[in-house]
């Protein structure tokens, strides 16, 4: 599929637990029901190359809490890993799903496997690129978490909205930061408001902050032992196998936690779904997983 045959998608916007969300979909409504998730500072415009390729299904890819055109939480909230699940439920509800995929990439892969281990019963499969399960933390690690969640949820509140000088200097930024250029150009327009006084992110500044609570090993497995649903895990080889030792672990400990799952390895770097090649491998990947599996 080429970029200009490509469909628009349709842009949405529910009320959830009295939060504003924002969202993209495409695909026909009666389609197979499919939730997208994206990774931190991205937005549901991550899935723009792949969720068109995955005919057939209707494909929902949410802006997450304090990202994209979705709302910022209250000044009091936080932004853990877990806040955003139980609004994921009450819009599986709103569109009335009764069961769905979950696809997420990332942070988005981390936060839909809680919700699958939590609410098995909703989800009939789960798509994960180039994540599954975060890194955990020690046990001992619990106060020095907990500080740094105090003290840089209070800097990030202090500080101004991050500015540019234009989209190319956001463009330009982006990629200096394991992004490549591709990514970059296609998430600029919804990761950032034009105003009066220049170009400045739309995400939540306290995104940037620590969580109050991390998980521990014991919790990590405890999550994949509670994936009873097919799990396919995409990874990219230039991706975060590449920097980072948690991947080769945390695949492992799938293998011998999960009762049904398959990984694959893909050419490319940790956006490779927003690369119309990879995007491609990674749809044939899915739809032939969803036809075996679910």
């Amino acid at each position: 599929m080429k970029d200009h045959d490509q469909p628009s998608p349709q842009e949405h916007r529910w009320i959830l637990d009295g939060l504003s969300y924002a969202g993209l979909a495409w695909g026909p409504v009666d389609g197979r029901p499919v939730l997208a998730t994206h990774g931190w500072m991205d937005h549901a415009e991550s899935f723009r190359e792949l969720a068109p390729r995955l005919a057939g299904c209707r494909v929902v890819a949410l802006d997450l809490s304090g990202q994209g055109h979705s709302a910022h939480r209250s000044p009091d909230a936080t932004y853990n890993l877990w806040d955003d699940l139980p609004q994921m439920a009450t819009l599986i509800d709103t569109l009335g799903w009764e069961t769905c995929t979950l696809i997420g990439h990332s942070r988005g892969a981390n936060i839909n496997s809680l919700f699958a281990a939590a609410q098995p019963y909703r989800v009939n499969a789960v798509i994960a690129l180039d994540a599954l399960v975060p890194d955990p933390v020690s046990e001992e690690a619990v106060v020095d978490t907990l500080r740094a969640f105090i003290e840089e949820t209070r800097q990030q509140i202090a500080r101004p909205r991050r500015s540019f000088t234009s989209k190319e200097d956001y463009v330009t930024r982006r990629s200096e930061r394991r992004n490549s250029r591709q990514t970059a150009e296609a998430l600029v327009d919804r990761a950032v408001a034009e105003t009066p006084d220049g170009v400045r992110t739309r995400a939540d500044a306290r995104l940037f902050a620590s969580s109050a609570m991390k998980l521990t090993r014991p919790q990590v497995e405890a999550v994949l032992g509670a994936l009873t649903m097919p799990v396919l895990n995409i990874w990219a080889k230039d991706g975060l196998p590449a920097y980072t030792e948690w991947p080769d672990t945390a695949r492992r400990l799938a293998g011998d936690l999960i009762a049904d799952y398959e990984a694959i390895d893909i050419p490319g770097d940790h956006h490779v779904h927003l690369d119309p090649d990879g995007a491609q491998r990674i749809a044939t990947a899915i739809l032939d997983f969803l036809d075996r599996k679910a």
